[in-house]
């Protein structure tokens, strides 16, 4: 009896722990082109439904240094996502914009897509399966 429970045991151990294993990939962000030290970098993961509507599914904050940073999202289940980064160099949690609509602040996000008008989820998006990624944003 004591071997059987034993055994039970073990076999929901290791069950949870690949469990665990499966959705714990992660995404490595590195943006090297910016353009001055100023205040932070804001990193968001977003899905399609919360994508150009505010806060992401992560949201990371890294302080520049020689231009560059590097952020890691941890945990992230498979799925489809887009990243969108922001040069916040006033550190006032969002992005400026000039009196003609323009932003004031640099931004990316990932398939580094830059064209005329809002960004797209659709320009943005990549797969995320069992394989942890990395991802150079350019500005």
């Amino acid at each position: 009896m004591k071997n059987l429970t034993l055994t039970i045991v073990l076999i929901f151990t290791s069950l949870f722990s690949f469990a665990q294993e499966a959705s714990s990939n992660t995404i490595t962000v590195i943006i090297d082109n910016i353009s001055n030290d100023n205040g932070t970098v804001i990193v968001s993961l977003h899905s399609k439904d919360t994508f150009m509507k505010g806060a992401g599914i992560q949201d990371l904050q890294s302080k520049i240094e020689n231009g560059k940073i590097k952020v890691i999202f941890k945990n992230v289940v498979p799925g489809e996502y887009a990243i969108m980064a922001l040069h916040d160099e006033n550190d006032n949690k969002r992005m400026d914009f000039e009196l003609n609509g323009m932003p004031k602040e640099s931004y990316g996000m990932s398939g580094n897509e830059m064209s005329f008008g809002p960004p797209n989820f659709v320009d943005a998006k990549f797969e995320l399966s069992d394989k942890d990624l990395e991802f150079n944003i350019r500005f």
